[in-house]
């Protein structure tokens, strides 16, 4: 059999009984911590005042330890989803492709209201880039591994060589939808935030270029295949080296590369070519988690309550950028706050959510907009309540 044949193989066995019949808890935690990670951010992002002193370290380790990491986090997540996705249903002999392309579309419906309604773009990004997992689904992992760092590095190699920065747009439209966002009308925002929208959509080949996130999707992807999230002891070296190589770009990207940021040419090498980021921290998160559920199992019960949060994760995700657009937006509140007030704001509103999450899944089997979702992948009814 070919490397290319047993990593298929691999990929797309059958899941172990504790896989098939239930959930993996250690994702599930995982996209709680990611969704507090994203709530704080956001709240830093779009409420945050700036200060001197103790409120600006606060800022500061929102930035350096919280930012980047937590939206990695979840682009590592989806990955593992989809592998996970691909291994139930090629063990039930469904059909792969219109059950992923439909999943796909309506997670980029979901990612249209995010986008347009609240003005984050996450959501449709991942839905546009997710069809790319579907090809190389079958690729042997060498193969893949190659298409993570082609993915990392296109960006700022393009840039280096033509002097132009794939992300200057992207950040032209961020700083153009902040604007837009202080808007009295909540109409007027809709318009300019649908505008914007058509605007980003990938029409110029800056935008058609791989990124980070298909590089997280893909390593996602292969963590799964090769046992890494559902049987982490067995493969305790390679997850520690994963670890180990995330604090140390992080720490080498803190400490040298990003001093080099003046001009196109020198952001491209001071995102390390793409390879060496500070976002990388986001593996040494992962692997701590993983490994400590594997090795302690009695954390599992100790983070039940970000489990919950992360069985809901697109509700929770979509309701939190509704609440923070509304408490932001000159629509709304036009709320500013220094950052230990954000800070507490942000953690309060993740509790509410982790604990509502917690009593509706006491009663139903997955979240709202999860359940809406199932039922266009799978494009028939879904049970929803449980049963006695």
């Amino acid at each position: 059999m070919s490397a290319s044949s047993s990593a298929a193989v691999a990929t797309t066995s059958v899941a172990p009984r504790h896989v098939r019949e239930g959930r993996l808890d250690a994702l599930d935690i995982l996209r709680g911590l990611a969704i507090l990670g994203m709530i704080v951010v956001h709240w830093h992002q779009r409420i945050g005042l700036p200060v001197t002193g103790w409120g600006d370290a606060i800022a500061w380790a929102v930035w350096v330890l919280v930012e980047q990491k937590s939206w990695g986090i979840f682009a590592f997540l989806f990955g593992v989803g989809f592998a996970v996705l691909l291994r139930r249903l090629e063990s039930r002999g469904d059909p792969v492709v219109p059950i992923y392309l439909r999943r796909l579309a309506a997670l980029a419906a979901f990612g249209v209201v995010a986008e347009v309604g609240f003005g984050f773009n996450v959501l449709f990004e991942y839905a546009c880039w997710g069809l790319v997992l579907l090809a190389v689904r079958r690729w042997s992992s060498g193969a893949l591994l190659a298409l993570a760092a082609v993915a990392a590095c296109a960006g700022p190699i393009v840039a280096w060589w033509s002097g132009v920065a794939p992300w200057a747009r992207n950040a032209a439209l961020a700083k153009a939808a902040t604007a837009a966002a202080q808007g009295s009308s909540y109409g007027a925002l809709l318009s300019a935030r649908w505008a914007l929208f058509l605007d980003r959509l990938p029409d110029t080949w800056p935008e058609l270029l791989p990124n980070v996130n298909l590089a997280l999707f893909v390593l996602g992807l292969l963590a799964l295949r090769h046992g890494m999230v559902d049987e982490p002891k067995r493969h305790v070296r390679v997850i520690v080296g994963w670890m180990t190589f995330g604090a140390l770009a992080w720490a080498a990207w803190w400490l040298a590369l990003r001093h080099l940021d003046t001009g196109v040419a020198a952001a491209a090498l001071a995102s390390g070519l793409g390879l060496i980021r500070e976002q990388s921290l986001c593996f040494t998160y992962i692997g701590a988690v993983v490994l400590l559920l594997a090795y302690r199992p009695q954390w599992t019960a100790r983070l039940a309550l970000f489990g919950a949060a992360g069985r809901v994760a697109l509700t929770n995700y979509l309701l939190q950028v509704a609440v923070v657009d509304v408490l932001a937006s000159g629509y709304g509140l036009g709320l500013r706050l220094r950052p230990p007030a954000y800070l507490l704001g942000a953690l309060l509103l993740f509790a509410v959510q982790a604990l509502a999450s917690r009593a509706w899944l006491a009663r139903f089997r997955m979240g709202p907009l999860e359940w809406i979702w199932r039922v266009v992948t799978y494009w028939r009814p879904q049970p929803l309540a449980r049963t006695a």
